[in-house]
């Protein structure tokens, strides 16, 4: 288990550009696969993207591909998702999220069940 601290979210206008950081603690985080989800009220939590351990390989929502894109830097410890060309219906809670496993395996994952350890969620709104 690993513990998340996200920061970086807030109100910003449709095409703005804003980035969220997950800061992740523990020996072996660099063992994890990450992944960013976001949540609307009444709604499932979805999946938005994801990268695995070493960053080598990365994942995305359809929705969000081309504009959105994850990282990490292994020795900061941080997960990043910078977000482009915002739209009103990217308005959400996201959350950062570790794998449950932390075998290392070089695997991106995108189910919610996949994941063990959530941040605390950070709330990004897109006015029109």
């Amino acid at each position: 288990q690993v513990q998340l601290v996200e920061s970086g979210g807030g109100l910003v206008q449709s095409g703005a550009s804003l980035r969220l950081s997950c800061t992740v603690s523990g020996r072996t985080s660099s063992s994890y696969a990450m992944g960013w989800f976001r949540q609307v009220p009444g709604k499932e939590r979805e999946f938005v993207t994801s990268i695995s351990a070493t960053g080598a390989w990365t994942r995305y929502a359809d929705s969000v591909k081309g504009r959105f894109t994850i990282s990490r830097d292994n020795v900061k410890k941080t997960v990043y998702l910078q977000m482009n060309s915002l739209k009103p219906e990217d308005t959400a809670v996201y959350y950062c999220a570790a794998d449950r496993y932390g075998s290392g395996n070089d695997i991106c994952y995108t189910r919610n069940s996949d994941y063990g350890s959530w941040g605390q969620g950070s709330l990004v709104t897109v006015s029109s």
